[in-house]
């Protein structure tokens, strides 16, 4: 198989993907752009890594920071290259797992943070192309058993970091309660006069901190262009 070369960030990173296939969206940049707390030395693990996209992100924005970051993707062919891109952007810090995420031998609670943009839905009609249809559904488990992997790979007081479908808001809170606590929510719009359609949350492990509703983010002007939050985001890189 071969790769197509682009780029995230307003090209300052690289990024290899399938010449057809999956391929990274958006997603991946709102939520690298939604990790907060990360301190010197913190590891943080990519759960569905796909391409790498999220990682990637997140090491041009804490490069220097003594970070480690490990990618889980089931997929070869995403996970090679997600590899491909971390040695082509120089990121030795970041690795890449070809592996189940239910038959993994990493070790529960070992990461300082676990950040995740799970498959989107069981029921949908999957893509006819056999890497999207793996990608965009779920296959052999469910969003609440993806979730409670995620859960148990986080250290105590660790952080958590989901993107999903609006529409799966109810289905992560139900498996987060009693699980974590500081759950914060940030609706995604298209635009203005639309429902959100994505949802980030963020959640801490054996936190009993309340649920927080965050003001929304407006991606697109009603011409169409980014907003300047949006271009603050997938185009400068900063944080939410």
């Amino acid at each position: 198989m071969s790769y197509c070369s682009d780029y995230l960030l307003d090209k300052k990173v690289k990024i290899y993907q399938p010449q057809n296939g999956y391929k990274a969206s958006s997603d991946a940049v709102w939520l690298a752009a939604a990790v907060t707390n990360v301190a010197k030395g913190d590891s943080i693990l990519d759960v569905g890594s796909g391409t790498g996209a999220i990682s990637l992100c997140l090491a041009h924005r804490f490069a220097g920071k003594d970070i480690t970051i490990t990618g889980i993707e089931e997929q070869k062919l995403l996970a090679d290259a997600a590899v491909l891109s971390a040695e082509d952007n120089g990121f030795s810090f970041v690795k890449f797992i070809n592996d189940n995420i239910f038959a993994t031998k990493l070790k529960p609670c070992s990461f300082n943070h676990v950040i995740t943009n799970p498959p989107y839905a069981l029921a949908d009609m999957p893509s006819p192309n056999i890497s999207k249809a793996k990608a965009h559904n779920f296959a052999n488990a469910d969003l609440a058993k993806w979730l409670a992997f995620c859960i148990k790979m986080l250290k105590p007081k660790g952080h958590l970091y989901i993107i999903n479908r609006a529409e799966a808001l109810e289905q992560i809170i139900t498996s987060l309660s009693s699980k974590v606590g500081k759950i914060e929510i940030l609706p995604l719009y298209s635009k203005l006069s639309q429902p959100a359609k994505r949802v980030i949350v963020r959640a801490q492990k054996d936190s009993k901190a309340p649920l927080l509703i965050h003001e929304g983010i407006i991606i697109h002007n009603e011409d169409g262009s980014y907003s300047p939050k949006a271009q603050s985001v997938l185009r400068q890189g900063n944080a939410i």
